[in-house]
């Protein structure tokens, strides 16, 4: 589905190098796990394949095609990256939930489902009254799971996923992990994920593929 060429990112003001030139390639059924040291580079490489941020050379396809200015928004349909400290809106959570919705790439094409929304929170052991917290009073821990549930209501088929669990007890990480295996076993053979994480076991839980980053150096690991 995803694939990259030769992405490098320099530092702007220093020069350094932040990714050197890497090339990778998600399909479709994959779990990937991506370790390494913090400044490794994960961020940098997980944001530049959500084309968020811009790189110094190479370039991303999405199924075969490059990506031309005017389509990225639907592309960030597609390939959705949840950030480790989410942004979240003034208002409720239910607010930030009919956010994406609202946004021009989406009109159209599908609307906010509260019964969905509630199922989803509850695999993530929330209540429905979750929805009517104030979205600026949530914990660091809440507003992962607000930002998770907001992001996989609207169906991507690849998530890059940024710490999703930092912020998160152990039981409550447990929790996210078994809701994100449940939106990947709900289609296996269309959807994907990048999973940045420092936890060695939740590596062995998520990803069935081990990538790692040094120094902006991308490897890949065994398939299991």
């Amino acid at each position: 589905m995803l694939t990259a060429i030769d992405l490098h990112r320099r530092d702007m003001r220093t020069g350094a190098t932040l990714l050197h030139p890497t090339s990778l390639a998600v399909r479709t059924g994959e779990r990937i796990a991506l370790t390494g040291p913090s400044g490794a580079g994960k961020s940098v490489l997980l944001r530049a394949l959500a084309l968020l941020d811009p790189v110094d050379d190479g370039h991303v396809t999405w199924r075969g095609e490059r990506i031309a200015a005017r389509a990225v928004p639907a592309y960030r349909c597609q390939v959705a990256y949840v950030r480790q400290r989410p942004a979240l809106l003034p208002g409720t959570v239910e607010d930030n939930l009919r956010l994406p919705y609202q946004l021009h790439a989406r009109q159209g094409h599908a609307s906010f489902d509260r019964e969905a929304a509630v199922t989803m929170l509850a695999r993530a052991e929330r209540d429905a009254s979750f929805l009517d917290k104030t979205a600026t009073d949530l914990s660091g821990g809440e507003a992962q799971i607000a930002a998770l549930v907001r992001t996989l209501q609207t169906g991507p088929a690849v998530l890059l996923l940024d710490e999703p669990t930092a912020a998160l007890d152990p039981a409550s990480a447990r929790a996210i992990e078994a809701l994100l295996l449940h939106w990947f076993a709900q289609a296996p053979d269309q959807r994907a994920w990048v999973w940045i994480t420092h936890d060695p076991e939740q590596a062995a839980r998520i990803g069935r593929q081990h990538w790692r980053m040094e120094a902006g150096r991308l490897s890949t690991g065994a398939t299991r």
